[in-house]
């Protein structure tokens, strides 16, 4: 990995009740880069994120962020430390405007610093910029998945951590998507925790995967390496071995 490590995860366990969710989990993230969560639906993906983020207490192993155990934090308190969660299911305030969704997202900056970040949001993704007084709850699938990122941005995070923001949109949209938070992350130096099945998708904009299959990493290496890796091919992209 290059640049300073960011988050580094060290063998967490994470449990729903009794139910085992995650065992042994460990990665690390270095600052400005973008590294892919992989595997299918169940594998433990999102439950990653959820214990990175404070919605979710690990019950061993350790998680730290620019050098500070984060693990049990309160996710209010890592917001405002720069580590936000821009979760799946696009969960936004319905029957508030655009606009006002983003200054909802803005409750931890400055006052000072709010009109500029809005002008960011707005040139990153300009559909958002002509529906700002239009109720969220009224936006395409797309343009609600455009929000929900554009709101975590608005915290001016050091590391975003993205759930499958590719979910259930067109093809098209997710090129946008995907094409905007690359462009986010050079631009401002940020580093992206990424959640998504799609691995050809992931590994498009990632430097380093791990592969999770029932809540443990069982491989991991550089978006290249993965990419060459037959078993991950047939196992994530559905390719017989040798058809590349």
């Amino acid at each position: 990995m290059t640049g300073e490590r960011l988050l580094r995860v060290e063998r967490i366990d994470v449990a729903y009740g009794r139910l085992p969710a995650l065992r042994g989990v460990s990665f690390e993230v270095a600052a400005g880069e973008t590294v892919a969560l992989l595997g299918s639906n169940g594998a433990g993906k999102s439950t990653v994120l959820k214990a990175v983020s404070g919605l979710l207490t690990p019950t061993a192993g350790s998680i730290q962020f620019a050098g500070e155990e984060i693990a049990g934090s309160r996710p209010s308190a890592l917001v405002r430390r720069g580590l936000v969660h821009a979760a799946e299911r696009r969960p936004l305030f319905g029957d508030f405007n655009v606009e006002e969704n983003l200054r909802v997202g803005a409750y931890s900056l400055e006052a000072g610093r709010v009109p500029q970040a809005l002008d960011e949001a707005y040139a990153y993704f300009p559909i958002l910029g002509q529906r700002r007084q239009q109720r969220a709850a009224t936006l395409s699938g797309g343009e609600q998945q455009m929000l929900v990122i554009a709101r975590a941005l608005m915290t001016k995070p050091r590391l975003l951590l993205l759930d499958e923001p590719a979910l259930g949109l067109a093809p098209l949209v997710v090129q946008l998507i995907y094409q905007q938070v690359g462009r986010i992350s050079r631009e401002q130096g940020l580093a992206v925790l990424l959640a998504e099945p799609n691995v050809d998708l992931a590994l498009a904009v990632a430097a380093h995967g791990y592969v999770l299959e029932t809540g443990s990493v069982v491989t991991s290496g550089t978006a290249e390496a993965l990419r060459a890796n037959d078993e991950v091919r047939q196992s994530y992209l559905g390719e017989r071995a040798g058809a590349r």
